[in-house]
């Protein structure tokens, strides 16, 4: 909304929207507060880590040297006990010693590497945080920060270091609790001066903020007004609420529906794996125990695609007619009219002419990124970019664009095609990097993708069509939004087995997954390090005994049965989102007690499908197998987003989510398109005598290209006379006069 349509609002409605503006800002400063805060700590960290892996390479050369020199100790020492001559090796000592600079010398680059020997990097952060230290006093002094559990020792030293900010003296008295920091941080906080302890201002103020930092990633520390970091114990279902509810959830699950007989359930279902598992490895040849008494698992082959396959497809692409995306667009709108769901926001305001012809236009130029200037430039006068930029602000939004989506979804799953590639009852999630602005929230650079940018994270039903995408920062731990994709998918495909890439391989992710009725199977990274845990301690198996590392600690899973059921209700019931919590239970802490339960029960789920994952290649072939279709649909995306070099140009983080939904809409679009005309193709073969086995379909993706044209058409008129050439051949001579 410009300013000119604002000022057309009758002025109650606009006070009333400039009090929602101020409210809703207010919440979101806050959350970048908090952002920008973790973000700041986060890189003085870094900065410290690699001026310590600097030092140690500057002081490699005096190492070495140093360790030549006790070399030389050495062999003088070992003559020395062949000649039984003491005087004589103390002579030598000394001379080795002199020679390379004297015993004062060596000892004080003895210190010096000593001190950068270690993976310490905490003395180090001083230099990098006193150039942001005003802005952090500031920023916190700006924010009203409470303590999510009985224990108010970070938040006490907290108010203690901002009410000595404006102190100088090196030292403070030590009069608060410090028994959560470190070891590493009390050697540099703490100091002892005439048998008094005293703590080190300057280090006392880093500490308290770093642990700050991480108190706000655990969900231990929330900021008051804030969303993202607000206490997330108010936004579950009351006790009230949630004692009607149990028994018939947990009914609904098969789960039993009191602690005890809870614990009794999982005992007895993880000592059936793993005796099965014990007896399937005992003939198994794919995994095996090695001399060293290590776990091995060979690897699965991979399955090349068959001649008959490629035959076919060129077959079915030679009868597949060449479209460009716009007429694609046009004909879902033919079948589907899914731009009905798009308009006004206000009943109140003026409507606009050809709505179908502009949603069109304007979704094509978001989701295929050209922009509204390059849109309006090649729209031969139908649209101006104002027309297209008025249309997305005033007439779409994400939520539209995601029930446009869900009708191509919907109406896709009726075709007898995609059944040939999957059952709608199994979906994998990942993500893909877009490049973005450097300088924005979104923005962070990604070790694993490189450089600058923001995460689409996918998820994609195994009959190739995706169900739900989110945008989020590269800094963000993409196993927190793997259940929100599910959770947030109304479509008619309800997948309940979800594969994710290795980032699902966490235990509280596994633990809500199991309460949420979700099958968890992600892809495995070091399988090995995994924590397998046995049902009891007096439980030893034949075959598989050195997968074991640990018991379960059913007592916590027992006491806190109630919190973790409470919790899923409340994500059931739409209050509490599962990323919300995932954030929280992303890292570890030793007082929120919600996370060490979680992580319990984790561990269990985890073991179960671990112990699946070893002993069933067509297990491990179906995860591998799904996780490929999203990645495919990452291509594909990139394919369907061509404009400006794939980059996403706007720095609204609305709007930039609103462009992965545009690109979703059309790539939805082109998917159904691709489905209508191979269908049509293998009808049209079938008909001819051509005999097609459905494993020959099940080979094939709705991903084809090679008949879409991009960029459109290109057409050469003749006919179009432009002004003769002779005309713009002079300019006038007055030009030449001057």
């Amino acid at each position: 909304m410009d300013i000119s349509e604002f000022q057309d609002i009758n002025l109650p409605k606009r006070r009333t929207l400039l009090l929602c503006l101020l409210y809703e800002a207010q919440v979101k400063t806050r959350d970048y507060l908090v952002d920008m805060f973790i973000k700041r700590i986060l890189k003085i960290q870094n900065n410290a880590k690699q001026r310590l892996q600097e030092l140690r390479d500057k002081h490699l050369t005096e190492t070495s040297e140093l360790l030549a020199t006790f070399g030389q100790v050495l062999k003088a020492s070992t003559k020395a006990k062949e000649t039984q001559d003491n005087a004589v090796f103390g002579e030598q000592v000394q001379s080795i010693l002199d020679e390379h600079g004297g015993t004062e010398l060596l000892l004080q680059k003895l210190d010096e590497i000593a001190a950068y020997n270690t993976n310490n990097h905490l003395p180090l952060m001083w230099r990098f945080y006193s150039a942001n230290r005003k802005a952090l006093f500031s920023l916190v002094r700006s924010l009203d920060i409470l303590s999510t559990s009985a224990d108010e020792s970070v938040i006490e030293a907290l108010k203690f270091v901002l009410d000595h900010e404006h102190k100088r003296a090196k030292y403070l008295p030590f009069e608060i609790d410090l028994d959560f920091i470190s070891n590493n941080w009390r050697a540099l906080v703490v100091e002892e001066i005439d048998g008094t302890e005293v703590l080190v201002r300057q280090q006392l103020e880093i500490c308290i903020f770093s642990n700050l930092a991480t108190e706000f990633k655990t969900g231990d520390a929330c900021v008051v007004g804030s969303e993202s970091y607000a206490d997330f114990r108010e936004q579950l279902l009351s006790h009230a609420e949630c004692e009607p509810l149990i028994e018939s959830y947990c009914h609904l699950l098969e789960f039993p529906a009191n602690p005890d007989d809870f614990v009794k359930h999982l005992q007895d279902k993880l000592a059936i794996v793993a005796d099965a598992v014990d007896k399937i490895c005992a003939v198994d040849k794919q995994f095996t125990i090695n001399k060293d008494g290590e776990p091995v698992l060979k690897r699965i082959p991979s399955v090349a695609q068959t001649h008959e396959v490629e035959e076919l497809e060129s077959k079915i692409r030679a009868l597949m007619p060449e479209r460009s995306i716009l007429e694609i667009l046009c004909n879902v709108e033919h079948w589907l009219n899914w731009t009905r769901h798009f308009g006004l926001f206000s009943g109140s305001e003026p409507k606009i002419s050809e709505p179908a012809e502009r949603y069109i236009f304007t979704t094509f130029s978001y989701g295929c990124n050209l922009g509204p200037n390059q849109m309006a430039r090649h729209s031969q006068g139908a649209v101006t970019s104002h027309m297209i930029s008025y249309t997305n602000r005033r007439h779409i939004s994400a939520a539209k664009i995601e029930a446009a989506i869900r009708d191509i979804i919907n109406t896709y799953n009726r075709f007898s095609l995609p059944s040939c590639w999957g059952t709608g009852k199994k979906a994998a999630a990942d993500g893909s990097k877009f490049e973005i602005y450097e300088n924005n929230l979104h923005s962070e650079y990604h070790i694993r993708y490189g450089g600058y940018g923001g995460i689409a994270y996918h998820h994609v039903s195994d009959k190739y069509i995706a169900l739900f995408t989110h945008f989020i920062t590269c800094g963000v731990w993409e196993a927190v939004y793997i259940l929100d994709g599910l959770l947030k998918n109304l479509s008619d495909i309800q997948p309940d087995t979800l594969h994710a890439d290795t980032q699902g391989q966490s235990g509280p992710v596994f633990a809500i997954s199991y309460l949420l009725g979700i099958k968890l199977m992600p892809r495995i990274r070091n399988w090995k390090d995994l924590t397998f845990v046995r049902p009891s301690a007096d439980v030893t198996y034949k075959h598989i005994e050195p997968l074991f590392k640990g018991v379960v600690n059913w007592n916590l899973i027992k006491t806190h049965w109630y919190d973790m059921i409470r919790v899923v209700l409340s994500i059931k019931a739409g209050k509490v989102m599962p990323s919300t919590l995932l954030r929280k239970l992303g890292s570890y802490s030793k007082k929120n007690r919600l996370y060490q339960v979680f992580l319990e029960l984790g561990k269990v789920v985890r073991t179960m499908f671990l112990l699946d994952y070893v002993s069933n290649v067509a297990l491990r072939h179906e995860i591998t197998a799904i996780t490929n279709i999203v990645e495919m649909y990452n291509a594909f995306l990139d394919w369907v987003f061509f404009g400006k070099l794939g980059a996403i140009t706007e720095n609204d983080p609305i709007e930039q989510e609103k462009r992965l939904k545009y690109l979703d809409l059309v790539a939805s679009a082109v998917i159904l398109q691709n489905t209508v005309d191979m269908s049509l193709a293998i009808q049209t073969l079938m008909s001819q005598g051509e005999l097609i086995p459905m494993r020959h379909l099940a080979a094939m993706s709705p991903y084809i290209t090679r008949h879409i044209k991009r960029y459109g058409d290109y057409v050469v008129n003749l006919h179009n006379i432009p002004q003769p050439l002779e005309a713009a051949i002079n300019l006038p001579p007055e030009i030449f006069e001057t």
